[in-house]
């Protein structure tokens, strides 16, 4: 299974979600990640990949940990993916839209979750109120069609 990383920036009761405008979850709006390059810590990966899709800079030490979730695609086993979830606080900078992805601040209760993956809308307001979690979300049809979640807050 690959391990992926997905940071959100949060301030003042907002969100910041970016929409993503090529490959893999192309259409749907997300928080800011990626997979490890050779050799790379998942929380190095995280500091890069922010970086690279918003030109916002972000310390390793103020990236908080809000748990994993293991994704997985009974069509696409392929897709199949354990998800480093984190929040971010602090960082320098300003989002902006770049060639992978388009940022757009959101107050918590204003989340577009139907542009969102299916499954998004029962973890993420769990991290939102700053509960760690562990789950599995199962999909099929590519991701278009919720299967299963389970979640534990820890």
């Amino acid at each position: 299974m690959k391990e992926l990383n997905l940071s959100f920036l949060c301030r003042d009761g907002e969100i910041l979600l970016a929409m993503k405008k090529r490959r893999f979850g192309a259409g749907k709006w997300n928080g800011y990640g990626g997979k490890c390059d050779v050799g790379e810590s998942i929380e190095d990966s995280a500091v890069r990949e922010i970086e690279e899709e918003s030109s916002v800079k972000v310390k390793k030490e103020d990236l908080n940990f809000f748990g994993t979730i293991d994704f997985y695609f009974n069509d696409k086993p392929e897709w199949n993916q354990k998800v480093f979830i984190y929040k971010v606080y602090k960082w320098e900078g300003e989002p902006v839209e770049t060639e992978e992805m388009k940022p757009q601040w959101y107050k918590f209760e204003e989340i577009p979750w139907s542009d969102m993956w299916v499954g998004d809308d029962q973890w993420l307001p769990l991290v939102i109120q700053n509960k760690k979690i562990k789950g599995e979300v199962h999909f099929d049809e590519g991701g278009k069609k919720l299967l299963n979640v389970k979640l534990i807050e820890e």
